[in-house]
């Protein structure tokens, strides 16, 4: 990861659609360069898609919460996980250590209707227990951009 990797993708960051001519020109080299770099850094994970970021909340799903869920060490997570993952509000899972056993995202419509979504995730064999906390307002969006800048 050189200068020219941390400007292509910064650039990127700020306007995804922006042509690879276009940034060749903006970046002052060529544009088999530019389109190089960017395969290279696609190939080797880097950069790992070019969708549009969309807003739940604007989709109608403007409550967050976060649940904690203890899975049963004999089930495992994997069953589990592939519960969650047919599951449309939940926006992530992952494996966490200390209290509880999985860490999930997920939004719904109200929150009367975050106890129809609580119901879909625990309504799998495996799940012994899930704890909720609901987000009030993000203070920090997911970023990475400050990871390349310290890198």
């Amino acid at each position: 990861m050189d200068d020219l990797d941390r400007t292509l993708i910064s650039l990127y960051a700020a306007e995804p659609r922006v042509g690879v001519l276009e940034a060749s020109r903006r970046l002052g080299v060529a544009r088999g360069t530019v389109q190089a770099r960017l395969d290279r850094l696609v190939s080797s994970g880097v950069v790992t898609g070019w969708g549009p970021d969309l807003s739940p909340e604007a989709l109608g799903y403007p409550v967050t919460a976060f649940l904690t869920l203890e899975i049963s060490q004999s089930a495992g997570h994997e069953s589990v996980a592939l519960h969650l993952a047919a599951i449309p509000e939940v926006l992530e899972a992952h494996t966490i250590t200390g209290v509880g056993d999985l860490w999930c995202r997920v939004v719904s419509r109200s929150n009367a209707d975050l106890q129809r979504v609580i119901d879909r995730v625990v309504a799998v064999d495996g799940v012994q227990r899930a704890s909720t906390v609901m987000a009030l307002a993000e203070q920090v969006p997911y970023r990475v951009l400050p990871l390349l800048e310290a890198t």
